[in-house]
């Protein structure tokens, strides 16, 4: 699971920055395909995907868990990664969890993964470097 930017407002992810899927060029079909942030969902097929309902869907929008993109006629479109996102708040509430807290668990989660993502390419950088001289 990606986290979403660390650069969030009160610990929410930005449905707005760097996660939110940059439109392509027709030619780009491929990209697109590849592109788990493509919004390439309609709300009735994503709720469809996970056995949900629409209003479930709604739900997470409400609590900020993930801010679908809009259409041109307004409709929301989700991609693969706030699938996966609704899949798992999904799982948290089947087992008892209460939606609010499912988010706050799910948000946690995503920002503790970038942590360890940035964590882990900074000792890479780290490693790479050569060592300092040492002053006799």
């Amino acid at each position: 699971m990606k986290a979403p930017n660390p650069a969030q407002t009160e610990g929410q992810p930005d449905p707005h920055g760097p996660r939110a899927a940059t439109p392509l060029e027709p030619d780009g079909l491929e990209e697109k395909f590849d592109d788990e942030d493509y919004p390439a969902y309609s709300m009735g097929r994503a709720a469809e995907m996970l056995g949900v309902t629409p209003a479930f869907l709604r739900s997470l929008d409400t609590a900020r868990l993930i801010v679908p993109q809009r259409s041109s006629g307004g409709h929301r479109r989700y991609s693969r990664y706030q699938l996966r996102l609704a899949q798992r708040a999904r799982d948290l509430v089947d087992e008892g969890t209460a939606l609010e807290a499912a988010c706050r668990i799910i948000i946690l989660e995503d920002q503790l993964a970038e942590a360890q993502r940035i964590n882990a390419r900074l000792r890479q950088e780290r490693a790479a470097q050569p060592p300092p001289q040492e002053q006799a």
